[in-house]
């Protein structure tokens, strides 16, 4: 079988499936594949922001790149909500818009795992992923023993925060309850503006002629250019009702974090104001066989991602390290 890449977006339907907030009458899961499926498996599920469609996963995926499909069979997922997996806006009535029901972080691996299972996939060798997609291996963790992970866990400091632009689009005037017939242009701009903060980076430096411009090109654009409104936040609420705790400890979350035998690599940027270091000093503290690496990149939260090619570089060679 070919190890060449193949950037075709696949799509795996469900039929009737249960999540935490309800039921989906027809739920969908687009991934990609790269690789022999006789290798080791690695899945990577994207980030907030991140579609499959706009080659959000490649900056880890490729030959001599981190996840190499000549060594292994990787298989990057769409969460819930993004857009390209089902969504408030690809979803039929009576789930449509904003009548669409909560997702958790275990919806979706229970939809990922059937669709590795449909490819032959009988155990994950490792499950990778930055921000919000490294959320989901902190849940895989707790959900299967036998798991190498990398990134990080959710907190009280996430939930607080993005409650600024989850209300900021909710009151703007033409989101109008996530009912809107148009482009909420507003609500998204606002948004946009608001999540900003917190993923702060240098690409304004030389990229943008002024700060207002990063903020209307990066933020706003991209978002209006991308994503449905109603999309953003069903996503935004994922995030914010993780927690790796809930489930089989009652929230008791040093408990749940001690309990872990999986390996585990954790990357926080030294100068990320989100994933701050110090909460993964904890992290590490707890699990009983992870290790710390601190990204020493003056590009914040980003710097776990595709924006500056030194950091990649950085997170590429500890992947590589780790998982030899």
């Amino acid at each position: 079988m070919s190890t060449i890449p193949s950037f075709e977006i696949k799509y795996f339907h469900h039929g009737r499936f249960k999540v935490a907030g309800g039921v989906l009458p027809d739920a969908v899961t687009a991934y990609q594949t790269f690789g022999n499926p006789a290798n080791p498996c690695i899945v990577f599920p994207t980030c907030y922001g991140a579609q499959l469609r706009l080659d959000s996963q490649l900056y880890l995926v490729g030959e001599d790149k981190a996840l190499d499909p000549r060594k292994y069979f990787i298989v990057t997922f769409a969460l819930f909500c993004n857009g390209e997996s089902s969504s408030p806006s690809n979803t039929q009535p009576p789930y449509n818009g904003p009548y669409f029901p909560l997702v958790s972080y275990e919806d979706n691996i229970r939809a990922q795992y059937a669709v590795l299972q449909s490819l032959g996939v009988n155990k994950v060798y490792c499950a990778i992923g930055f921000s919000m997609g490294g959320q989901q291996p902190a849940q895989q963790m707790v959900n299967v023993e036998e798991l190498d992970v990398k990134d990080d866990c959710n907190s009280w400091h996430h939930h607080s925060f993005l409650e600024g632009p989850k209300n900021a689009m909710k009151a703007a005037k033409d989101f109008d309850d996530g009912h809107y017939k148009s482009t909420p242009q507003h609500a998204i701009r606002a948004f946009g503006r608001a999540y900003s903060a917190w993923a702060m980076d240098r690409r304004y430096n030389g990229l943008y002629p002024t700060m207002e411009a990063w903020l209307r090109e990066a933020w706003e654009g991209r978002y209006i250019m991308y994503w449905d409104a109603n999309d953003m936040i069903a996503l935004l609420l994922t995030w914010q009702n993780g927690d790796v705790s809930v489930v089989r400890d009652g929230g008791d979350f040093e408990t749940c974090l001690r309990s872990i035998k999986a390996k585990a690599l954790i990357m926080p940027c030294k100068t990320d104001l989100y994933f701050c270091p110090e909460d993964s000093e904890v992290e590490v503290s707890l699990l009983q066989d992870a290790r710390l690496t601190v990204i020493d990149s003056v590009w914040g939260h980003v710097a776990g991602g595709s924006a500056n090619p030194t950091d990649v570089q950085f997170i590429t060679a500890k992947i590589k390290e780790f998982l030899n």
